[in-house]
């Protein structure tokens, strides 16, 4: 199975809004990441619009619709009504965090035993209109069966600890456990196993040895860091390349 690779396109825009400017194009990055294999793209509206804007989503569906339609849109957020209400009009896919607006980045799971009910519904409206259903889990196992009882279509596992600990073997071999049982366990559930946050070449391969049966990968901050560094183009073929190993 071929693991797909999702460009978040979030760093991109963060560059474009420090200015009054329409560059770096977001959607033109996002074509030339989809022309070089890149399998969809993602992005993550915050209710202040400090990186991703609302207008840019429209755009975005756009591009994919007309220029590639195979590939996918990944809406990421927290599920309160104005999210819904947008994210449904566009997305593939949408993964639910359960993010305070405040939040720099996501930086953890939902707690299914508190925040199930909450879901439960949202899923359904979202199953509904036809989209995948991603719900975004630590790295820990426990509450997955929650998980699949509400009816998500799949898990994102946040791999932050496994990014982080890139200084050191040792963490690195206990955080890559931790999420390859999470994936074992998602995988006996039947639920499709995303995983996001600080992924990089180097750190990849690794994980895909562990779990060849990932679904997707969504990847933004060490995507575009490489960019800068060897172009859009031939960092989404380095990234597939990691992917393949």
């Amino acid at each position: 199975m071929t693991i797909k690779l999702s460009v978040n396109l979030n760093a991109i825009a963060v560059l474009r809004n420090r200015r009054n400017l329409p560059w770096p194009n977001v959607v033109g990055m996002g074509r030339i990441a989809l022309d070089a294999s890149a399998d969809g793209l993602t992005v993550h509206p915050r209710p202040d619009q400090r990186h991703i804007r609302f207008t840019d989503l429209p755009d975005i569906r756009r591009l994919i619709d007309d220029e590639f339609p195979n590939r996918e849109f990944n809406i990421e957020g927290y599920p309160d009504q104005a999210f819904l209400d947008m994210a449904e009009l566009y997305a593939d896919q949408i993964t639910l965090v359960p993010d305070s607006p405040q939040q720099s980045t996501s930086d953890h799971g939902w707690d299914f035993g508190r925040d199930s009910a909450f879901l439960k519904p949202v899923i359904s409206r979202l199953k509904e209109r036809s989209i995948r259903v991603i719900v975004f889990v630590n790295p820990v196992a426990d509450g997955l069966e929650a998980a699949k009882d509400i009816g998500a279509d799949g898990i994102e596992i946040y791999t932050g600890p496994y990014g982080d600990a890139y200084d050191s073997d040792e963490k690195q071999a206990k955080a890559l456990e931790a999420v390859t049982i999470v994936a074992q366990r998602a995988k006996e559930l039947k639920l499709l196993v995303n995983a996001g946050h600080d992924l990089t070449v180097s750190n990849l391969p690794p994980l895909v040895k562990r779990v060849p049966w990932l679904y997707e990968t969504s990847i933004g901050h060490g995507l575009i860091a490489d960019a800068l560094e060897h172009g859009m183009r031939e960092t989404v073929l380095r990234f597939k390349r990691a992917l393949a190993i």
